[in-house]
């Protein structure tokens, strides 16, 4: 076993688009838990939780870090909104 745990937690959302914005926003806060892994944050329908949706493009960055943008999202990558890595 990895010692990994996924904690799933029910939102309402209008649609898929307003659902991910949600679990980005949270997955930022909780940057802040050494124990979270913001960068795996997916989102699933309720009655659909096999089909999954990347919240976060999360693709290695040079120097080591991660992207922190939207998943399919257009330009370069970057670690914050609005930067660059």
């Amino acid at each position: 076993m990895s010692g990994r745990y996924v904690v799933h937690l029910p939102v309402q959302a209008g649609d898929l688009l307003a659902a991910q914005r949600l679990a980005r926003l949270m997955a930022r806060w909780a940057r802040v838990l050494p124990q979270a892994d913001p960068g795996e944050t997916t989102v699933s329908a309720e009655d659909d939780q096999g089909v999954r949706h990347r919240v976060f493009c999360d693709l290695r960055l040079p120097g080591g870090g991660r992207c922190l943008l939207r998943a399919d999202h257009d330009g370069d990558c970057a670690r914050r909104l609005g930067g660059r890595s």
